[in-house]
């Protein structure tokens, strides 16, 4: 027997609509649990473009998306678009989620699994007639390059179609903002391009934020104009991807945005005339010359170093840039798919070093094998204690 799910009128708005684009979001949300409770508490505003939502997992993420779009009630705070309240917790204000018109596509899609490729994106437009849902259905098809898959259902379409067949239901009935939490994680990087530029282009024309959930940081700087990074429950870095991803000031971030190796320093010299300084790590008694902040000998920071900056050589190099050329003995090497990770003992101090199969094999490395880690100077990135 086939079921169908009657759609909650949704009214579609006319293309040409003037709509302020400005999200606006600053709720708490408290779970209690036998383990302690988690608190998600946030504040900030998206423009229209690409707002990453980065963070590890158990962050908040989807929460956070959850509240937006009206699935979850948050304890109070206000969340509202274009000046237009959603959720207000001082006015007792709380639009239904299918009032809210905001698109919302997880990682499992959530597909009608009995339904076409058209009746799918064609869900949520019951407040149109027959050939207005068409019409807006098929320009969106043919927006996401699938108008020819319109009579499939899908299990007979592929991974990428299925995504561009959800985006497409997501933005027919024009949102007034877009929650992506994850879709494309599972597909291969030219498919997840090409939908990101179709949705790209789609929204130079509506111009709505777009928050993208994703613990990818590569597709932080690929997609994103904004990133807001979430630890437990709270922003603690947001910014242009470049400023939060590469020069992180706090260690979450720094764990979050890939940097294997953090280590406690102390700033034992400043060299002002050559923009650098030299730092000693706490462990052991290496010493790191480091891009020149503002600091004071004798103060206290902590270096980020990611482990695919840093090189290995099975001989002492001579004659390079770079200024830090630390010998050191490998304790263990740890494959994981195509990388593999070599734990490094430098006079006390460990460091992980990412090196490729070929490398591993070309150069016979091997636990107990000495070597020497070769660390470029703005390789290493400083943050406060």
């Amino acid at each position: 027997m086939e079921v169908r799910i009657a759609p909650a009128p949704q009214p579609a708005v006319p293309p040409s609509a003037p709509i302020s684009s400005e999200l606006e979001v600053r709720i708490r949300k408290r779970f209690p649990n036998p383990e302690g409770s988690f608190n998600l508490n946030v504040h900030f505003r998206a423009l229209a473009g690409f707002t990453i939502v980065f963070g590890a997992s158990g962050a908040g993420k989807t929460t956070l998306l959850d509240c937006i779009a009206g699935l979850t009630e948050p304890d109070e705070g206000r969340i509202a678009v274009g000046g237009e309240d959603f959720y207000d917790s001082e006015k007792k204000r709380n639009v239904a989620a299918w009032k809210r018109r905001i698109g919302y596509v997880h990682q499992d899609l959530a597909l009608f699994p009995h339904l076409t490729a058209e009746e799918n994106v064609e869900y949520g437009l019951s407040a149109l007639n027959a050939t207005e849902r068409r019409t807006r259905s098929r320009e969106m098809l043919q927006a996401f390059r699938i108008e020819h898959l319109r009579d499939r259902r899908p299990a007979q379409i592929s991974g990428g179609e299925r995504q561009r067949v959800a985006l497409a239901r997501a933005l027919v009935t024009e949102p007034r903002a877009l929650l992506l939490d994850e879709p494309l994680a599972a597909l291969d990087r030219p498919t997840k391009s090409l939908i990101v530029g179709d949705l790209r282009r789609w929204n130079q024309n509506h111009r709505v934020p777009i928050l993208f959930v994703t613990h990818n940081g590569e597709e932080v700087f690929a997609l994103g104009d904004e990133v807001i990074m979430l630890d437990a429950g709270r922003i603690v870095a947001q910014g242009r991807p470049h400023e939060v991803m590469r020069a992180p000031r706090l260690e979450t971030v720094a764990h979050l945005s890939g940097f294997e190796n953090i280590f406690d320093t102390t700033v034992l010299a400043l060299h002002e005339s050559r923009g650098t300084m030299t730092c000693r790590l706490e462990k052991g008694e290496v010493d790191l010359e480091t891009p020149l902040v503002r600091a004071e000998v004798g103060s206290r920071l902590r270096v980020g170093v990611r482990a695919g900056d840093l090189l290995l050589a099975t001989a002492e190099p001579h004659g390079l840039s770079a200024r830090n050329i630390l010998p050191g003995t490998i304790r263990r090497l740890v494959q994981r798919d195509v990388i593999v990770s070599a734990m490094v003992d430098c006079g006390g101090t460990e460091f992980e070093v990412h090196v490729t199969l070929a490398a591993r094999d070309a150069l016979g490395l091997g636990p107990g094998k000495s070597v020497w880690v070769v660390v470029k100077t703005h390789s290493c990135h400083l943050m406060g204690v």
